[in-house]
């Protein structure tokens, strides 16, 4: 007997409701765009807050909370958008555990503090397609990033949303975001109409500018494998490293099998013996691999392995990992190597290659850095090695831009001293950090301002500093704070004394003081000299030379002469069980003109450096000037007796 509507059993009705899911009660569907993305004739960018939820631990004052929310970026414009890249200005002490289809451009992994703000860049779909590319195809038009993570603060219902959000692609101008409603940041970004956007169906963008560029060149490229070639670059007059470290993140379990020019810091193929590559290449020898880790650490190798003819033989490789600024020497401003890496399914084929993300790259004692996503660009091209007048051009190509960033604690200090003045004016306390401690602040004060020294006391090191200081400010009647300031805390310090002043001209003189273990082969120094740059005229011991960054020729570049190029670190003095141990030390007078640079007031500050760096690092300057008060420097005849007997009591105390 057939059924008729009025006899549908219940059982089928429950079936229909349990088939057709209720669009509102998916959880993942994504949340509606704002009507005014419509109205977007650019690049509309939305930070949606979806949902939290308090977590443990309970704390009154500093509660964490989840947060799930969700950035669209939505090319409504007439281009393609080539690797997008947005900043979120986090605000409430973020931490990020997850982000779907894009990755942190700084380089960072998963979970990291955004408290600051941070960059996405879209992966694996790193370009957005236009409308009239695709026929108004909104899936190869839009990325969604959902995001997973943690704030504190902010209880539910409030809502946390970021201070601002932003296209970041040059030739796009935005204004300031503004909010929707309660749970939506929202901005709409036009083209700059000064900008030469690339021409519609271009394949690449150009090649950007940086501080430091990491070119990803694929040389050679097979089913399961491809050769690559990297080549960091250094283009800024005091950019350095030391010692560099690169490191990467593969995003599709590709590994290391050997590598020319460079070498992993850490040689392991249990991640592969253990993983996924063991059970796909089964007969591999994996014994052979250098490097399986999903973030590898890349460093340079010595110089005596350059004519090595399994690790070395390749142009700019084998430097200690030294780069150094253009400035100095352009054919030591880059370094090159190569790599083989192994591929896994489902990418097997000779075109399916994923270069890694996350770039990060150190040195020792240098500038910081802070590198983008890689960016596809037109393939590079060498010329023949069979020495051919031909260039042969890469499979493909990626670039990396790195820039400096300022370290929130410098490695470096500067202390001041004057003809006119006896008293040096020191580093700040802990100029170079190392004070958070409870251990340190028992001992000493965190906060006091350094105490003044006489001169003999820049050769000693801080820890021994204590009687000659304190007897100075004895002799000075000056007051003491207790319990005392605690040290600069700096490996290097430098002390920029004005030694005259006359109607034509002035003199300085710069000493460097290495007070750590590690030599510093060459090594370099630049001070800027706001109005006095223009009349510098010689620096005697040093090599020196103005050079211009950002416009202005103002800062004096110096480097050790042939020879004496090297910074040797501390030392044990004479006689260890009684001498201070001794710092490396290099010095130098330098002149300058007051022809080029006439009404500068160099005793009142003209004469001091307005930003000093060493080898690429800007380092803490004191927080005055040395004072004159009307009277030159007289060093009584009292003083003149009292000064070395201070000296040679602590020598034998």
């Amino acid at each position: 007997m057939g059924l008729t509507p009025k006899m549908i059993p219940w059982f089928l009705l429950l079936s229909l409701f349990t088939a057709i899911p209720l669009s509102s009660s998916q959880p993942n569907a994504p949340p509606p765009l704002s009507p005014d993305a419509d109205l977007c004739n650019g690049v509309f960018v939305s930070y949606t807050y979806k949902t939290g939820s308090k977590i443990k631990p309970n704390d009154t004052k500093n509660q964490p909370y989840r947060f799930e929310s969700e950035i669209t970026v939505l090319n409504n414009g007439r281009d393609e958008l080539k690797s997008w890249s947005v900043f979120v200005g986090f605000s409430h002490r973020e931490i990020l555990v997850s982000a779907t289809n894009a990755v942190l451009a700084e380089g960072s992994s998963f979970p990291v503090s955004v408290e600051n703000g941070t960059t996405f860049a879209g992966y694996p779909s790193a370009d957005l397609k236009s409308a009239i590319m695709t026929a108004g195809d909104v899936t190869q038009m839009q990325a969604r990033v959902e995001l997973v993570g943690t704030q504190f603060g902010v209880a539910p219902p409030n809502i946390p949303l970021p201070k601002n959000i932003t296209l970041l692609n040059e030739g796009w101008l935005c204004p300031k975001s503004t909010q929707k409603g309660t749970n939506v940041l929202q901005v709409c970004c036009t083209p700059d109409p000064n900008n030469k956007t690339v021409p519609l169906g271009e394949k690449f963008i150009p090649r950007q500018e940086g501080d430091l560029t990491i070119m990803y060149d694929v040389t050679k490229a097979y089913k399961s494998k491809y050769l690559a070639q990297v080549t960091i670059e250094n283009h800024h007059p005091l950019g350095r490293l030391d010692n560099w470290k690169l490191s990467f993140l593969w995003m599709k379990d590709e590994f290391i099998s050997y590598t020319k020019g460079a070498y992993p810091n850490v040689v392991d193929s249990s991640d592969c013996i253990d993983g996924p590559q063991g059970k796909y290449y089964q007969d591999f020898d994996f014994s052979s691999v250098l490097s399986c880790a999903r973030r590898p650490t890349i460093i340079d190798l010595p110089l005596n392995k350059y004519n090595d003819s399994t690790l070395g033989l390749k142009p700019f490789c084998c430097r200690n990992g030294t780069i150094l600024p253009p400035s100095m020497d352009p054919s030591k401003s880059k370094s090159v190597f190569q790599m083989e890496v192994h591929k896994m399914p489902p990418n097997l084929n000779i075109s399916a290659i994923s270069p890694p993300q996350s770039w990060q790259i150190r040195g020792n004692l240098n500038p910081e850095y802070k590198c983008g996503p890689p960016v596809r660009v037109s393939p590079s091209q060498f010329p023949d090695p069979s020495g051919l007048p031909s260039n042969w051009t890469a499979f493909a190509s990626w670039q990396v831009v790195c820039n400096i960033t300022q370290p929130a604690t410098p490695s470096c200090c500067v202390s001041f001293s004057s003809y006119f003045n006896e008293s040096i004016i020191p580093c700040k306390t802990c100029a170079c950090g190392g004070c958070s401690s409870n251990r340190v602040a028992r001992t000493c004060s965190t906060t006091s301002p350094a105490l003044l020294l006489p001169q003999q006391a820049l050769l000693i090191p801080f820890e021994n500093r204590t009687k000659l200081t304190t007897a100075w400010a004895d002799v000075k009647h000056w007051k003491l704070p207790d319990p005392l300031p605690c040290g600069d805390n700096c490996g290097v310090s430098i002390n920029w004394h004005l030694a005259t002043d006359y109607r034509g001209g002035w003199t300085a003189r710069i000493t460097l003081f290495n007070w750590g273990e590690t030599d510093f082969p060459d090594w370099f120094t630049a001070v800027e000299m706001k109005n006095a740059g223009p009349g510098f005229e010689k620096a005697y011991s040093f090599n020196g030379t103005t050079i211009e960054i950002n416009g202005k020729n103002n800062t004096v570049l110096m480097e050790g002469l042939p020879g004496l190029n090297y910074l040797v670190g501390e030392r044990d003095g004479k006689n260890p069980s009684k001498d201070f141990r001794v710092p490396g030390k290099q010095q130098s007078v330098i002149s300058f003109t007051k022809k080029l640079t006439p009404g500068i007031k160099v005793g009142s500050g003209d004469g001091f450096p307005t930003k000093v760096f060493f080898n690429g690092q800007e380092c803490s300057l004191p927080s005055a000037l040395p004072t004159n008060n009307g009277h030159k420097r007289h060093i009584s005849t009292l003083l003149l007796m009292v000064l070395p007997f201070l000296a040679f009591l602590i020598l034998w105390v």
